[in-house]
């Protein structure tokens, strides 16, 4: 039949456009602007760390020092290697989850720029296997950044002065605290940004 060869080739490549991303991805939406992430990976990265990093008292910057005055106190899993409980750098004063949606797209970008330069760069250990987990999260959140970049040149990704003040808090917390400190309580913390990215999905 005339032209079916041309029908198959749209038919394989639309087939081929919307298996993209790959298996396993999700897309999320910040806003208008969308971005494909592996979060079963990052999540599965994340918990290794913190598995591990029981063990690894140096990661602390020598904070272990602090252990007896906090390790007999109640521990949720993202707090399980925090060495400062009383402040969190993501949550005070306001939540994420109390972003208006408009805001999400800058916000995110700011979050995966903030954690690229500032926490992965500074939970090095000398533990390579807990270096390269790291590494996998932190090459996640760069390419994450790098689309959601693209989309702002594209000014659909605009900050509000809701995402902006948001930021800067979080950006206070962390500088209250010195960098290694501060990066260990970013790192056990990075759970309530994932959790915060799926459910405004």
């Amino acid at each position: 039949m005339r032209g079916s060869p041309l029908l198959l080739c749209v038919f394989s490549a639309s087939c081929w456009v919307n298996l993209m991303p790959t298996a396993g991805d999700k897309i999320f939406h910040f806003g208008t602007c969308r971005v494909s992430m592996s979060m079963a990976e990052i999540r599965a990265g994340f918990t290794a760390i913190k598995a591990d990093i029981v063990s690894i008292p140096r990661l602390l910057g020598g904070l272990e020092l602090l252990e007896p005055l906090w390790s007999s106190l109640p521990i949720s899993p993202q707090q399980s290697r925090d060495p400062i409980r009383t402040l969190s750098i993501l949550s005070h004063p306001h939540s994420l989850h109390k972003l208006k949606p408009s805001d999400r797209c800058c916000i995110t970008h700011q979050l995966f720029t903030f954690y690229v330069d500032k926490v992965f760069k500074h939970c090095r250990t000398e533990d390579s296997f807990v270096n390269r987990k790291i590494s996998s999260i932190a090459n996640s959140f760069l390419s994450a950044r790098r689309k959601l970049g693209q989309c702002r040149e594209q000014n659909n990704c605009v900050c509000g002065e809701e995402s902006t003040e948001k930021f800067k808090q979080i950006l206070a917390n962390y500088e209250g605290l010195n960098v290694t400190s501060a990066a260990m309580k970013s790192l056990g913390e990075l759970d309530i940004l994932l959790d915060w990215m799926e459910k405004s999905r």
